[in-house]
């Protein structure tokens, strides 16, 4: 199992949007960057992913999981984009803000860190295990 964050405005799809679509999920589409598309194209179903609330909030809210591969992004009749789907797994008891990470040392490494903008990123295991006990998981 691999592991990634993506990034999403609360005001465009929050984490309770998220949930909302229960076990069906939702697209992850509107991504128009082609590094993260290629990262898309690597997840495989059941890769786990964690869903950060970007610009006001700033922190990781949430976990997903993938349910479907990529494929064309339905937002577009532009072959060049595509997507996977992903479902709400669980919310974090705590969020871990962007300053939380970027203070943690373990995490000087993380694209979050090095990479804010990224929409998608992957995750290390080892981030992956650091994140979730700040969470409180």
């Amino acid at each position: 199992m691999a592991y990634w964050l993506f990034k999403s405005e609360p005001a465009t799809w929050s984490w309770s949007d998220q949930v909302a679509r229960g076990a069906t999920g939702e697209e992850w589409d509107g991504v128009r960057n082609y590094q993260a598309r290629n990262m898309m194209r690597e997840m495989r179903v059941g890769d786990r992913g964690f869903f950060y609330h970007s610009q006001t909030e700033k922190a990781v809210v949430g976990i997903v999981e993938v349910i479907a591969e990529a494929h064309p992004d339905s937002t577009t009749d532009d072959p060049r984009w595509e997507c996977v789907d992903v479902k709400a797994v669980e919310a974090l008891p705590r969020p871990v803000t962007l300053d939380v990470i970027k203070d943690d040392p373990r995490l000087s490494e993380m694209v979050l860190v090095k990479n804010s903008r990224l929409s998608v990123q992957p995750v290390t295991a080892a981030e992956w295990k650091i994140v979730c006990q700040l969470g409180g998981l």
